[in-house]
C-alpha cells in the first residue's frame, strides 16, 4: 500500500521516494493524517531528525497545516524538535506554523519549555527570536514566561538542570520575571540558594549575581538547613509515627490472652490491655501521650510532602512547634512505659529519675517556643510600629502643606 511505502520512506529518510508518492497522490498525506489517531509522517520524520523528509513534506503550501496537528500526548512536531534540539527542523516548522509555540502538551509545556529543559540554546534562541513574533512585544514576554502544570517558567527550568547557556540568553533577553514563582512558592532566586553547589553552580551564580541582591525574597538559614535536611526529617518522623502505631496496638505490659469475668485479676476480655486494669493512670497518660505523638508525626509528614512554602516564617514555626510538640510526646510516652513495667519495689526510686528528666525536657522545650513567640511578637510590633511611623510622617505632611496652603491663600488677599 502507499501509505506502508510513505512510512518506510519517512523512516529510511529517503526523500526521493517520498517526492515520488506526493507527486502519484498528493491527497496521501491528507487521509493518512485523517486515519491517524497517534504520529502522523511529520512527527515521525522529525523524531528520527530527517530534515530532508520534513523539508518535502512541508514544500507543498496544502501539507504545512500538518505542522499544527498534535499526537495522543498533545505534542506538535515542534514540541519533538525543541525536545530533541533539531534546530534546522525547528525553523522550518516555525515557517508553517508560527502559532504552535503557544501550544502545550499534557503537562502544560510549550516547545519553549522543553528546549529550556533539555539545554538547546540554539533551538530556543530561533523559538523566542522567531521573526514572525518580533514586532509583537507583548506576547514574547507572555510566551517566555509561561507556565507549566507545576508553575515552573522556563527560567525555573533552566536553572533546576543547570543550564548555563540556556540562562545566559534568558538573561540577556530583558524579558524573564525572576520573581516568579511555581507551585512551591520559589522564585528563581529561591531556588539558586538551595540548588547543590556542585557543576555548573559557579556559573550559574555569576549570571544571575546581579539579581540577587535585589531579590525580594532571601533564604533564611532555617529554610536553608529544612531544605537540606528535608529527607532527614521525613525519616525521623515517619519512624516515629511507626513506634506511636506499634505503641498504640501492643502497649507495655501486653494484652490478656483471654476472658475472665471473675478472678483475683477482677473483669478482662481478650485484646485488652494489662495496664490498663493494673495502672490506669499510667494508661490514660500513655494513650493520650502516644497520641499526639503519632498525630503530629503524620502532620509533619503532611507539612513537608505538601509543597509549602517555608520561606515564608509563619509555615516554618508551623514545622517547628508540630517538631517539638511530635518529639517531646514519644520522650513522655517512654518515660511512662518505663514506669508501667518497672516492678512496684523499685517504682518509687526510678520514678524520680523519669519525672526529673521529663520535666527538664519540657522545660528546655517550653523556653525555645516562648522565645521564638516572643520574637515573632516583637517582629510584628516592629513592623506594626513602622507603619505607624510612616502614617504619621504622612500625616504631618499633608498637614503641613494645608497649612502652607492657607498661609499663601492669606498673604494673596
Amino acid at each position: 500500500m502507499a501509505e506502508n511505502k510513505l512510512y518506510a520512506a519517512v523512516s529510511t529518510n529517503d526523500a526521493a521516494t517520498l517526492h515520488r508518492l506526493l507527486e502519484t497522490d498528493p491527497f496521501l498525506l491528507d487521509r493518512i493524517t485523517l486515519r491517524c489517531s497517534s504520529k502522523t509522517p511529520l512527527h515521525l520524520a522529525t523524531m528520527r531528525g530527517n530534515l530532508e523528509i520534513v523539508r518535502e513534506i512541508l514544500k507543498n503550501r496544502d501539507n504545512q497545516i500538518l505542522a499544527e496537528v498534535l499526537d495522543s500526548q498533545q505534542s506538535s512536531p515542534l514540541h519533538i524538535a525543541s525536545a530533541k534540539g533539531y534546530s534546522d527542523i525547528a525553523k522550518l516548522l516555525l515557517s508553517a506554523a508560527p502559532a504552535m509555540c503557544f501550544s502545550r502538551d499534557f503537562g502544560g509545556r510549550n516547545p519553549i519549555h522543553l528546549a529550556a529543559m533539555e539545554g538547546h540554546d540554539l533551538v530556543l534562541a530561533e523559538l523566542i527570536r522567531v521573526r514572525q513574533l518580533a514586532a509583537r512585544e507583548k506576547l514574547n514576554e507572555e510566551i517566555v514566561n509561561a507556565k507549566d502544570n507545576d508553575g515552573d517558567t522556563i527560567m525555573h527550568m533552566a536553572l533546576r538542570h543547570k543550564h548555563v547557556e540556556i540562562i545566559k540568553f534568558l538573561v540577556g533577553t530583558g524579558k524573564i520575571n525572576l520573581d516568579a514563582e511555581n507551585s512551591k512558592g520559589q522564585t528563581v532566586i529561591d531556588m539558586l540558594h538551595e540548588t547543590s553547589k556542585d557543576g555548573n553552580y559557579s556559573d550559574m551564580r555569576k549570571v544571575l549575581q546581579p539579581y540577587v541582591c535585589k531579590s525580594r525574597t532571601t533564604p533564611t538559614e532555617s529554610v536553608q538547613w529544612l531544605t537540606k535536611k528535608r529527607d532527614s526529617i521525613m525519616v525521623v518522623a515517619i519512624l516515629i509515627a511507626t513506634m506511636a502505631f506499634q505503641a498504640g496496638v501492643s502497649p507495655p505490659g501486653g494484652l490478656w490472652q483471654d476472658d475472665l469475668s471473675e478472678g483475683s485479676q477482677g473483669n478482662h476480655n481478650a485484646g485488652e490491655s494489662v495496664m490498663s486494669h493494673r495502672d490506669p493512670k499510667y494508661f490514660r497518660n500513655f494513650i493520650r501521650a502516644n497520641t499526639i505523638a503519632f498525630v503530629s508525626s503524620l502532620s509533619i509528614i503532611l507539612l513537608l510532602i505538601s509543597g509549602l512554602p517555608f520561606k515564608r516564617r509563619f509555615f516554618m514555626w508551623c514545622l517547628v512547634v508540630t517538631m517539638w510538640q511530635t518529639v517531646t510526646s514519644i520522650a513522655i510516652t517512654y518515660g511512662i512505659a518505663i514506669l508501667a513495667i518497672t516492678p512496684k519495689l523499685h517504682r518509687h526510686s526510678l520514678s524520680h529519675v523519669v519525672e526529673t528528666g521529663i520535666t527538664v525536657w519540657c522545660v528546655v522545650m517550653g523556653i525555645l517556643l516562648v522565645g521564638n513567640l516572643v520574637r515573632l511578637i516583637a517582629m510584628w510590633l516592629e513592623r506594626r510600629g513602622t507603619v505607624r511611623r510612616s502614617l504619621a510622617r504622612l500625616r504631618k505632611s499633608v498637614e503641613a502643606r494645608v497649612r502652607h496652603g492657607v498661609d499663601g491663600g492669606g498673604e494673596s488677599v
